[in-house]
């Protein structure tokens, strides 16, 4: 997945004419070749424009600085957000879990084999249960125990302080304060299963089969101070019947747990999500 001297670019505007023209002259300009391009408008008039753009560039590493350069003034000239991505560098990661651990191996799995084009800087869990099976992994454990909650994640930072470009919870049973939503100052990208408001809390499985439910489904997100209501970045359901126990559910939901939140990973991975309010836009 990684390759040389490419950049992933992401632009958000108000659409309007000469946007699509403006960033290919400009990228011309800079002796950028666009390898893939994707882009979407919510409205034909008055609407936003969102463009994501894969480019190859030549020694990219050393002229990056001229680049962005180039990239902010067209952004000026339109009112753009953007960022510009190293296509070659893959991202630093921190998973965070606690006993489940079906979602943590999917995604350390996936990254062995190199279908994520992640770095799993360290696994934190609130229980030991897990080392041994992290450290199949190669990977760092790090057992940070839950009781004084401030203690608890001002270690959690101070760990993880300028170490990863995002966290993911890979169904981590902790609410996550404010503070720490603040401080960390990276993306959070949380999954749990899609029951929700239905049904928080413990056993949700059982609480649904009472309850004779014909769909189950998992929702991945990013974290916010609202930690379940963030900006959604993938959801999927799987269709279940009377006949399936609560546990047949919780399997399932377990299956469909672990792929969303592998899709939201690496569609994060490849920079292909961008954050619009309280929805994403997925290129």
């Amino acid at each position: 997945m990684i390759q040389q001297d490419t950049a992933r670019l992401l632009i958000t505007c108000d659409d309007q004419p000469g946007i699509v023209a403006a960033v290919a002259a400009t990228l011309a300009e800079q002796g950028a070749n666009i390898i893939s391009l994707a882009q979407h408008s919510t409205d034909a008039e008055d609407g936003r424009f969102f463009q994501r753009l894969v480019l190859h560039i030549e020694d990219f590493a050393d002229r990056r600085e001229d680049f962005e350069r180039g990239i902010a003034r067209l952004a000026e000239k339109f009112g753009m957000q953007w960022s510009l991505h190293n296509g070659a560098q893959p991202k630093r990661v921190a998973i965070f879990v606690s006993k489940y651990d079906h979602c943590l191996l999917d995604l350390l799995w996936r990254t062995q084999r190199g279908e994520l084009d992640m770095e799993v800087v360290c696994v934190v869990s609130n229980h030991p249960d897990l080392e041994a099976a992290v450290r199949n992994f190669d990977v760092p454990f790090v057992h940070i125990p839950s009781g004084d909650k401030p203690a608890m994640e001002r270690a959690q930072l101070d760990l993880l302080a300028d170490k990863v470009d995002f966290i993911v919870l890979a169904r981590y049973m902790q609410i996550l304060s404010d503070d720490f939503v603040r401080e960390v100052g990276v993306p959070v990208i949380n999954i749990h299963h899609s029951f929700l408001p239905a049904f928080i809390g413990a056993n949700p499985y059982a609480r649904a089969k009472a309850r004779g439910v014909k769909l189950i489904g998992a929702t991945a997100h990013y974290a916010t101070a609202d930690l379940d209501e963030g900006p959604i970045i993938e959801q999927d359901v799987a269709r279940v019947t009377h006949a399936e126990s609560a546990q047949d559910l919780q399997r399932r939901g377990q299956d469909v747990e672990r792929m969303v939140l592998a899709r939201a990973v690496q569609w994060h991975c490849e920079d292909r999500v961008i954050v619009d309010g309280a929805s994403t836009v997925i290129l």
